[in-house]
């Protein structure tokens, strides 16, 4: 087999799963300052599931094939120019950028800076459910400056982002109330929840006050921010793709009047922020939650039950 040729998951129109294939592609030589690494897991987002269907065309425009995938975990197959820290052999972890995709592969080469060494002892079809756990750390420690005894509720939280901010706020010594499906509500307190709630059988209003609001789903902000005690904070990673332009008033109006400002932030870290994550891992702070495991070329299948909901953890693809 020709080995400056990889398979690589992407798709050529704008639609739903079935739209996914694999096919061969160039392998990527790494650039001055980054690394190849051949990837051996990642995991899937809802990020991913919301570009691959259309929602975000006039962001993400008309140009195919478009490739998907924005974490992985590996080895390092090669480095480029400059690149200091990492040499081929190491494991490692890590997320291609804001807008950048491409980790469903069989390569991916990504910044030297946007990678870490995966903690001893951690599978790395475990290590790929963790890098987006980075954005939970800059939510609830930079974002939130989340303090012990502080109440905090975390919306979706049985998903990638939403179980690691469990973990993460009983670590920090608040006290989480999480929402998420019925099914999952044993689930989140097993995570440490003090307090797990069915999101379809109460209104926000009648939850109580918060210290901090963290939102992984995106839909009625201002529900949500009516929550914050005087002085709370709610921090956001997502946002509503039916109805984009009333969700940015409701968050840019939020900085005006009101109870407490929401904090938009995408996911986008760099090392200091893997090797944070390690710790926390090393430090049984933080641990990895897979529902379940999907070989390559059922990438497609893996966004249909992302997509049909209920998922604990994260879904991951195993690439080798």
């Amino acid at each position: 087999m020709d080995d400056r040729m990889m398979t690589a998951v992407l798709y050529d129109r704008y639609g739903g799963p079935e739209v996914l294939c694999t096919t061969r592609v160039p392998r990527p030589e790494p650039a001055p300052g980054e690394i190849l690494v051949k990837v051996h897991a990642f995991s899937v987002n809802g990020i991913e599931t919301t570009v691959r269907n259309g929602r975000l065309r006039l962001l993400t425009g008309r140009t195919f094939p478009q490739r998907i995938g924005l974490d992985f975990a590996g080895e390092v197959a090669a480095t480029g120019a400059g690149v200091v820290g990492f040499v081929p052999g190491d494991r490692v972890w890590g997320i291609l950028g804001r807008s950048s995709f491409g980790s469903a592969a069989e390569y991916v080469t990504v910044p030297s800076e946007r990678a870490g060494p995966v903690p001893d002892g951690l599978d790395l079809v475990e290590a790929a459910t963790l890098p987006v756990a980075t954005t939970a750390v800059t939510a609830l420690r930079d974002k939130a400056r989340l303090r012990p005894g502080e109440r905090l509720l975390v919306r979706g939280a049985a998903g990638g982002v939403g179980n690691a901010a469990v973990q993460l706020g009983r670590a920090y010594g608040a006290q989480v109330t999480g929402l998420a499906r019925a099914a999952n509500l044993d689930f989140v307190r097993a995570l440490g929840a003090h307090r797990a709630v069915d999101h379809r059988s109460v209104r926000p209003a009648e939850l109580g006050r918060f210290d901090v609001v963290l939102d992984t789903v995106g839909t009625d902000p201002r529900d949500w921010r009516r929550l914050l005690r005087p002085g709370g904070r709610m921090v956001t990673i997502a946002f509503d793709t039916r109805r984009p332009v009333a969700w940015l008033g409701s968050v840019a109006a939020s900085t005006v009047h009101g109870r407490g400002r929401v904090r938009y932030f995408a996911g986008n870290p760099k090392r200091e922020h893997f090797d944070d994550l390690a710790r926390h891992v090393r430090q049984g702070l933080l641990r990895p939650v897979v529902d379940r495991v999907f070989p390559l070329e059922e990438t497609a299948a893996a966004h249909a039950a992302l997509e049909a909901g209920g998922v604990r953890g994260k879904y991951v693809v195993q690439v080798v």
